[in-house]
C-alpha cells in the first residue's frame, strides 16, 4: 500500500535549530491551501504519463501524514478541504492511519474534538522538552506547562495513538534533566516517542549564534552518552527500539514513518515535499510563492531523479539498517543478485568483529553500540 505526505509550510515562530521549509507569515495561507488542492487534483495515478508512477490505480492509501511546518496552526476548514480533495483522488484503506503534527500551544480540547471528528486518528506532538529553560533556549513557542497539559488534553479527547518528540544533547541538558524528560514519558504512559540529537544545521539561527559565540557548541560525546542512556531507559520501560530515532510500546509503531524505512511508495504534496515509487524520487520546489504561482498555471513545480540499481541498493542499505529488523540478505539477493549479497556479507565482517553489527546468513542488524555509528556503517557498506 502507498502513503501520502502533505507539507504545511507555516509556523508560529522559528526554532533556533530548524532547517525545514516553512514561513512564519500566514499571509499566503489561503493561496497555499488552494495550490495544495490543485496539486492533488493534477496528480496522475497509475498511468505512463504520471509524474510519479504508482502501478495500481486502485491501491488503497494506508497512511496520510500532515507535516510541516506546523499543520496544527491552520484552520479546521482548511484540513477538511485538503481531506476532501484527497478522498476525491485516492482510495483510503479502511484502517488508514491519519497523523497530524501539532505543537502543544495549538492543542486545545475544542481543536482535539474537531480533529478527531474529521478523521485524524494519530497526533505527533513537538514537545522537545518538558524543561522550561530548554524550551526558551530552543526558541520554542510553548511552555513546559503547556507541554504537560497537552498530554492530558490528548488523552481526555480519546486519542490513544499519539507520539511525542524529544531532543537530547543540547548544552543545557544534563543527564539528570534528560532522565527527568524520559521519566515524564513513562509517567504519562505515552505510547510512542521520537528522539533526536540536537543537530547544528547550516544557515540556521543556532549555527549563527554558535559561530558568534553567543551559544555553546554541541558536545558530540555528551550526545552519544545521552543516546545510550535513552536506549537503556526505554528498554527497561518496555518500549521497542524499532528505528534509530523511534521507540514504541508493542503495537504502537508509526505506520507512516515505517513505510519510509521499508521502501514503500508514497506521494508528497506541498512545497519541498518528496515522493518515491521505489525506482525514482521527485521533490517539489521549496519556495512558497513560486509553488503557488506554478499551480495557478496548472504546473506542478518538481524535479525528478531516476535511481540506478546501485542507488536503489544503497538506499535499501541505509534505510533497513536503521530498523530493528535490519538488512535482509534475502531481499538483497532477490533484488540485486548473489554476487552483491556475498560482497555485502564480506564488507560487514569487520563491523561484526568490532561488535557494531550482528550478522548471520539472513540478516545484518546494528547492535546497541552500532546504532551510534549507523550512518558511518551504512556509508561503509555502500556500493
Amino acid at each position: 500500500m502507498a502513503g501520502i505526505y502533505v507539507h504545511i509550510p507555516f509556523c508560529k515562530q522559528a526554532c533556533n535549530y530548524c532547517n525545514f521549509h516553512f514561513s512564519t507569515s500566514l499571509k499566503l495561507k489561503d493561496e497555499m491551501i488552494a495550490a495544495l488542492i490543485k496539486e492533488i487534483s493534477l496528480t496522475t495515478i497509475g498511468t505512463e504519463e504520471s509524474d510519479l508512477l504508482v502501478t495500481n490505480k486502485k491501491e488503497p492509501i494506508e497512511t496520510l501524514y500532515f507535516g510541516g511546518g506546523t499543520p496544527s496552526i491552520i484552520d479546521i476548514k482548511d484540513l477538511e478541504l485538503l481531506l476532501a480533495a484527497l478522498h476525491e483522488k485516492f482510495i483510503f484503506s479502511e484502517k488508514i492511519e491519519i497523523t497530524l503534527e501539532a505543537n502543544p500551544d495549538d492543542i486545545t480540547p475544542a481543536k482535539l474534538e474537531l480533529w478527531k471528528k474529521i478523521g485524524i486518528n494519530r497526533l505527533s506532538v513537538g514537545i522537545q522538552s518538558f524543561i522550561e529553560e530548554e524550551l526558551v533556549w530552543m526558541n520554542r513557542a510553548h511552555t513546559a506547562t503547556e507541554s504537560l497539559q497537552c498530554i492530558e488534553d490528548i488523552k481526555n479527547a480519546g486519542f490513544t495513538n499519539f507520539s511525542v518528540d524529544l531532543i537530547y544533547g543540547s548544552p543545557l541538558l544534563t543527564n539528570d534533566k534528560w532522565k527527568k524528560n524520559t521519566d515524564t514519558i513513562f509517567e504519562k504512559n505515552i505510547p510512542h516517542i521520537s528522539c533526536y540529537a540536537l543537530t547544528v544545521e547550516p544557515k540556521t539561527a543556532l549555527n549563527k549564534m554558535i559561530n558568534q559565540h553567543k551559544k555553546e557548541p554541541v558536545d558530540a560525546g555528551k550526545q552519544a552518552e545521552q543516546f545510550i542512556l535513552l536506549m537503556d531507559w526505554m528498554e527497561l520501560a518496555g518500549y521497542d527500539h524499532y528505528e534509530i530515532s523511534n521507540f514504541a510500546k508493542p503495537g504502537m509503531k508509526s505506520k507512516h514513518n515505517s513505510s519510509y524505512w521499508q521502501g514503500k511508495r508514497y506521494y508528497g504534496f506541498g512545497p519541498s515535499a518528496h515522493a518515491f515509487d521505489g525506482k525514482s524520487r521527485q521533490w517539489n520546489i521549496a519556495n512558497n510563492a513560486l509553488y503557488i504561482q506554478s499551480l495557478k498555471n496548472n504546473v506542478i513545480p518538481f524535479e525528478k531523479e531516476n535511481l540506478t540499481a546501485i542507488q536503489q541498493l544503497n538506499e535499501y542499505i541505509m534505510t533497513s539498517l536503521r530498523t530493528i529488523e535490519g538488512l535482509s540478505l534475502g531481499v538483497v539477493e532477490e533484488r540485486f543478485g548473489n554476487k552483491i549479497t556475498r560482497q555485502l556479507q564480506s564488507a560487514s565482517e569487520k563491523w561484526k568483529l568490532g561488535g557494531k553489527v550482528f550478522a548471520d546468513d539472513k540478516r545484518i542488524i546494528l547492535t546497541k553500540e552500532g546504532k551510534l555509528f549507523a550512518d558511518g556503517i551504512a556509508a561503509d557498506l555502500f556500493f
